[in-house]
């Protein structure tokens, strides 16, 4: 009878050593409940009553044994899908991508995902959204720079909407303040003579952000000159429409010493319309934006703008919308959350030259 040769158990190869750990692999080494290390995996509030020593040993048995979260398994169990909606006109540089990254930071701490919606400024598509909403079953929806008609049957968290139906909350600048920081620069510096970019008609800021300038304005006893007022034409989210209402304002024959421009994206466009008509920029035309996005700070001149802090507003929208999705059904919610804005003066504003205020 031919003995047979007992072979040595082969080492563990690396791939199965780093083999992603469970609940139950934590909670086997540790000798804990997986009741207590979810809560202080998912950073849940049940979780503060636990030890701080033992939140560490978790936290560190996590990351030693390559903790994964099944989220998977998660959503079946709880019959959750783990995902929020959003609806914005457009991703482009500037506003949407600024809040877009607030929310998926906040999203993603909290194990959501998000499925994103471009209407384009089409209403249909818009109307059209709810549905395709819930048939990928969102648990909550935020929808920003967008005008919802109706209340939707899901939480609903707007990001500067104006107009929201009852129960949507709405989380708005404080456009007052924010013309009251531009014009009190500019008139600050000598400006007297402005001029005025306002935003296209379907953008829900533009009306509440003009009343805001027309309110500081007239606080400071400065006259608005209708023929220095040009509006934004067309969808497109590029540096266009500003250039082409600055053309407008300098063809009108009114002398202007400085621009308040809608937003960041418009004052650029604007830069490049004053100089092709032999303008500096600030010496001739001082010129603010609006919004500070992240190229603002990179251009010649370096823009002056109204901060709006869009990337702590989409975060805002996503804590209040995982807020809502957890309460119980029919709770109350604020209606509206007020962010305060911020100016940045930069190179693109001075005073005006002698004679010319």
């Amino acid at each position: 009878m031919r003995g047979r040769t007992k072979k040595s158990a082969a080492p563990e190869s690396k791939a199965q050593e780093h083999k992603p750990a469970g609940l139950k692999v934590l909670s086997d080494h540790l000798g804990l409940s997986m009741a207590a290390i979810s809560r202080v995996l998912s950073g849940a509030p049940a979780a503060r009553s636990i030890p701080k020593a033992t939140q560490d040993r978790i936290l560190k048995a996590a990351e030693e044994l390559n903790y994964r979260p099944n989220l998977f398994a998660r959503s079946l169990r709880n019959r959750r899908s783990q995902t929020v909606g959003v609806i914005v006109p457009e991703v482009s540089e500037g506003y949407a991508t600024l809040v877009l990254s607030g929310i998926e930071q906040e999203l993603m701490q909290a194990d959501y995902f998000y499925f994103l919606i471009s209407h384009h400024h089409r209403e249909e598509m818009i109307q059209r959204s709810e549905r395709l909403f819930r048939d990928r079953a969102v648990e909550g929806v935020i929808a920003v720079d967008t005008l919802l008609r109706d209340r939707w049957a899901i939480p609903t968290v707007t990001v500067s909407g104006h107009h929201e139906p009852k129960g949507v909350t709405n989380i708005v600048l404080n456009h007052r303040l924010a013309a009251e920081l531009a014009i009190d620069h500019l008139s600050g510096l000598g400006h007297r003579r402005l001029a005025f970019i306002k935003g296209q008609r379907f953008s829900s800021d533009t009306e509440s952000r003009w009343r805001g300038i027309r309110h500081a304005m007239e606080k400071r006893g400065l006259k608005i000159l209708p023929q220095l007022v040009a509006q934004l034409e067309g969808e497109q989210p590029t540096h266009e429409p500003g250039y082409l209402a600055t053309q407008k304002l300098l063809a009108c024959g009114e002398s202007f010493t400085a621009l308040f421009a809608f937003n960041d994206v418009s004052a650029i466009g604007a830069i490049k319309a004053l100089r092709e008509a032999g303008l500096r920029v600030p010496q001739d035309v001082s010129v603010v934006g609006f919004d500070d996005v992240q190229s603002a700070a990179f251009q010649n001149p370096a823009l002056t703008t109204v901060r709006q802090p869009l990337r702590t507003m989409g975060m805002l929208a996503a804590q209040t919308v995982l807020l809502q999705i957890g309460a119980a059904a029919g709770g109350n919610h604020a209606q509206e959350i007020v962010v305060d804005p911020e100016l940045v003066v930069r190179e693109s504003t001075c005073p005006p030259a002698a004679g010319k205020r």
